[in-house]
């Protein structure tokens, strides 16, 4: 039997000045309490940098702009794989603040102290790219 294709799904690495913005699941949620870069998955049809503006606009109501989309890549989790679709970008002019709609907590962090947190495991390769 064939494993199913992975679901994809965005994420944003939010970059302001020299720090990221990460954002911490709720404790209710599958993998609860850990960090990661906020996004999700993307809907039938819809394309990857449509579903990022829907999503950040549903999780934290704030409007970003795409600098750079990263390498795309498959983690597989013990419930399923996902393909992570990662965008690089900066918060757009006419931004609200990120607000934590979804999310316990944001914070703002220097690419350094990125390894400081407990990250989603589908996020950790990503900070190969960020260091």
């Amino acid at each position: 039997m064939e494993s199913p294709l992975p679901v994809p799904v965005v994420c944003a690495i939010i970059m302001r000045d020299d720090r990221i913005m990460i954002a911490q699941r709720p404790p209710d949620k599958k993998l609860g309490g850990l960090w990661e870069f906020p996004g999700g998955k993307v809907e039938a049809g819809e394309a990857a940098e449509t579903a990022l503006h829907r999503e950040l606009q549903e999780e934290l109501g704030c409007r970003v702009h795409i600098t750079q989309t990263l390498p795309v890549f498959v983690h597989a989790y013990a419930w399923g794989s996902i393909e992570l679709i990662p965008f690089l970008c900066e918060l757009a002019a006419d931004s609200t603040e990120p607000h934590p709609h979804e999310h316990t907590a944001l914070a703002w962090v220097r690419r350094e102290e990125l390894r400081g947190y407990d990250l989603a495991p589908a996020d950790v390769p990503l900070l190969t790219a960020l260091l």
